[in-house]
């Protein structure tokens, strides 16, 4: 609920200042930076120097979140042992292994999510790599700059949800140790997002 509020809280003020999130400001990038290397050819190498960085770091992000979810199955199989040492912590909450089961669950689903993510942005880059390398006045229709911007901001989309993927995955991570540790840590992931979220460049403080 806190992470929803927070959410809220970013849609009404991106709806008063589009410029108000750093992710506004890097779509717009995007789209400045895909019309500035489709009508100068020069950049070319640039650009695919640009794309290959991005790749590598969803790759990496992929990668680790493989064996995040591997790390994680392997918690699964030991909910009744670890239930039980792992909930020395744990003020109000319950101990039973089904619980324990349930929280499991819960970050396997973020995993899941942070490599479907990182891996549609791997997809989506492969595809811009090609089409970004065409010249502005061949590129018509779906190939018009404006559509490949469209295609690498998809991109950025998907990787900005792999990442909040991973970020939901602290408190979930703490979640094993009790109830109070889940709100404490939502608490600090919020007020993390908060600053990382906001841009330098918008009009609202």
């Amino acid at each position: 609920m806190l992470i929803v509020a927070y959410y809220l809280f970013l849609f009404s003020r991106v709806r008063r200042d589009p410029d108000y999130t750093v992710q506004a400001v890097n779509h717009k990038a995007r789209t400045l930076w895909v019309e500035a290397v489709m009508r100068d050819r020069s950049k070319d190498i640039m650009a695919v120097q640009a794309l290959r960085n991005f790749g590598m770091a969803a790759t990496f992000k992929a990668s680790s979140a493989v064996l995040l979810i591997i790390g994680t199955l392997t918690l699964s199989g030991q909910a009744e042992s670890l239930a039980r040492t792992w909930h020395v912590l744990n003020a109000g909450g319950s101990k039973a292994p089904e619980l324990w089961i349930i929280k499991i669950l819960c970050l396997l689903t973020a995993l899941l999510v942070a490599f479907f993510a990182f891996a549609m942005t791997l997809r989506v880059l492969n595809h811009v790599v090609f089409m970004v390398s065409l010249p502005a006045d061949a590129a018509q229709g779906a190939l018009s700059p404006d559509r490949v911007a469209a295609r690498l901001n998809q991109a950025g989309a998907f990787y900005t949800v792999g990442m909040r993927a991973y970020f939901i995955t602290v408190p979930l991570a703490f979640w094993l140790f009790g109830p109070v540790l889940l709100v404490l840590s939502t608490m600090g992931l919020v007020v993390a997002l908060y600053h990382l979220d906001r841009s330098p460049f918008s009009q609202e403080g």
